[in-house]
């Protein structure tokens, strides 16, 4: 049934107020530690801007809360967050019951894959949301269902060791740090995310979903895959930079450079993927020398001139 253009199946039944459980928050939360051990180690990383929390539904018959907004509540904002992963628990078995009653409905799968991925229970989120994707036939909520995956995506690949490297050599020096750099960039571990937010933009006209959620897409799906094309190109160039002789140096450099390229595209004000073409682009004509932990050099790479 809709209303005013909106679907009312894209509402949770449960009639519990409950904090949100999104792909964005937990990007968020990841960043801010990388950003913060990068700083540490004067490193050059990517500034992003904090993205909105994931969207919020309206509970049937009540207005929906934000925490941030601003706005008085009944329940004393200290309160709700220290209950809130109690009552996340209690939210997982609500939806579990919606799908025992409703197991076709697609908002249900998507609505515990979002719950369960707050937990970091990342295999079983995943299975819902690919079971939302399953029976929303006519794509009436698949962008949102592939930015929440493409979130899930995303959050393994920061958490990984491509997340925890030490970037304090590109730019500034190459002394070998063991332990603390990427020997190894695995194409599906950027593709994969990348796929899904590019179908969240592909499907967006087709979802049936508050103006707040159609535009929390539209606005923050261009962002991650330019970020996800900028973390391409920095863990290339990390492998790069790597004290074992491997042969394809100069092609991952190279193909940074395309990465990089693609990241202004979609962002021209990016600074930091600026600096990083800029060094790139040195590193290709230049060549470079890698330094092991005596300062001796270890291996160099001759520039294209």
């Amino acid at each position: 049934m809709k209303e005013d253009n909106k679907d009312k199946t894209w509402k949770d039944k449960t009639g519990r107020k409950y904090q949100s459980y999104g792909a964005e928050q937990r990007l968020e939360q990841n960043l801010h530690e990388q950003q913060e051990k990068e700083a540490d180690e004067n490193s050059i990383a990517a500034s992003r801007e904090p993205n909105p929390s994931s969207p919020r539904y309206e509970v049937e018959g009540q207005e929906s809360v934000n925490p941030e907004s601003g706005l008085e509540t009944e329940v004393d904002q200290e309160e709700e967050i220290e209950e809130g992963e109690f009552d996340l628990e209690a939210q997982i078995e609500a939806f579990r019951l919606q799908i025992e009653e409703e197991p076709d409905n697609c908002v249900h799968h998507y609505n515990l894959g979002e719950a369960l991925a707050e937990l970091d229970q990342t295999d079983e989120a995943k299975a819902e949301f690919d079971r939302a994707l399953e029976l929303d036939q006519d794509e009436a909520f698949s962008s949102i269902i592939h930015f929440s995956l493409g979130g899930l995506y995303h959050h393994q690949l920061i958490s990984g060791i491509q997340g925890t490297v030490v970037r304090s050599s590109v730019g500034l020096h190459s002394q070998h740090k063991p332990g603390a750099q990427i020997v190894q960039v695995n194409n599906d571990d950027y593709e994969i995310p990348l796929r899904e937010f590019k179908e969240a933009i592909k499907t967006l006209d087709r979802l049936q979903a508050d103006e707040e959620i159609v535009d929390h897409v539209k606005d923050n799906a261009p962002r991650q895959i330019a970020d996800i094309y900028y973390k391409w190109a920095s863990d290339l160039i990390d492998k790069s930079r790597q004290i074992e002789v491997y042969g394809d140096e100069i092609k991952d450099v190279k193909e940074s450079v395309q990465y990089l390229k693609k990241t202004l595209e979609l962002s021209p004000n990016h600074s930091q993927a600026q600096l990083m073409l800029k060094y790139a682009r040195k590193m290709l004509q230049e060549g470079w020398s890698i330094y092991d932990e005596c300062g001796f050099v270890a291996k160099e790479i001759q520039g294209t001139g």
